[in-house]
């Protein structure tokens, strides 16, 4: 972004702030902006493949537009993560032994009893698979509250902009609501038991270091990284492919960069 435009956009959002009139058509925020600062809005005004630009788009379609978008990229990633293998198949959110356990692996695969190992990995991504769903109503909190200088940010931002903004405002809520789930999902496709069967086998190697990690704890956070790396690709898919912005919204408010 060259210093003017990003000039514009700051002085745009400020005026924003301090006039606090959401309703204001966004174009004419702009117009005010340039004015205020003596920058050429003209130069910004180029026309993407739907004829619309930006300075053309109420805040409201803006916060709106990436509202939709969230809830897009959240219900597709939960279905997507929530069906048999949704993590277990992925190879890039996968959830295996954590680092500090990896020599229990290594052990028990050498005194041939690495099924264990191979028994407590599925059992973890099966918990995470069950729990994903679940997670869907969490973020709604963190959509409704976003505003107008938020919409305006994430549009003009990185092509993972918008998850960034759901993991700032979702994380610690998230991680609070879903561990209990996560826990009861272990409990539910016997993680627990297989977890145990390998420290247990692990433990009484002859010197060995006994390795115990919470368990739950680690399941929760793979699985919460697994689904904002999800969302970050269908966002990355709304904002690049036009045959993936599912609405007409979508359509105006990606078209319009």
């Amino acid at each position: 972004m060259n210093k003017s435009l990003k000039a514009l956009f700051i002085a745009t959002v400020s005026l924003a702030s301090a006039t606090a009139v959401q309703a204001q058509n966004f174009g004419d925020m702009l117009n005010d902006a340039a004015k205020k600062n003596n920058i050429n809005i003209d130069q910004f005004k180029g026309k993407s493949g739907s004829g619309s630009s930006i300075s053309n788009l109420s805040s409201s379609e803006i916060t709106n537009g990436l509202k939709q978008a969230l809830q897009v990229g959240i219900q597709n990633s939960a279905q997507r993560l929530g069906s048999v293998n949704g993590y277990f198949g992925n190879s890039l959110i996968k959830i295996l032994m954590p680092p500090e356990a990896q020599q229990v692996q290594s052990a028990l695969d050498n005194i041939g009893m690495g099924s264990l190992v191979d028994k407590a990995v599925l059992s973890m991504n099966r918990a995470a698979e069950d729990a994903a769903p679940k997670a869907v109503s969490i973020f709604v909190d963190a959509i409704r509250s976003m505003s107008i200088q938020d919409g305006v940010a994430i549009l003009k931002g990185n092509k993972d902009a918008a998850t960034q903004y759901l993991r700032v405002k979702t994380t610690a809520a998230l991680t609070a609501a879903f561990r209990p789930i996560i826990n009861a999902s272990l409990g539910k496709v016997d993680a627990t038991r297989y977890w145990s069967d390998v420290f247990t086998t692990y433990n009484k190697i002859p010197f060995t270091s006994k390795v115990n990690p919470d368990l739950t704890a680690y399941v929760t956070e793979r699985a919460l990284n697994g689904l904002f790396i999800s969302i970050a690709e269908e966002e990355a898919k709304i904002r690049s492919n036009p045959s993936a912005r599912v609405t007409g919204l979508l359509q105006k408010v990606f078209s319009a960069r």
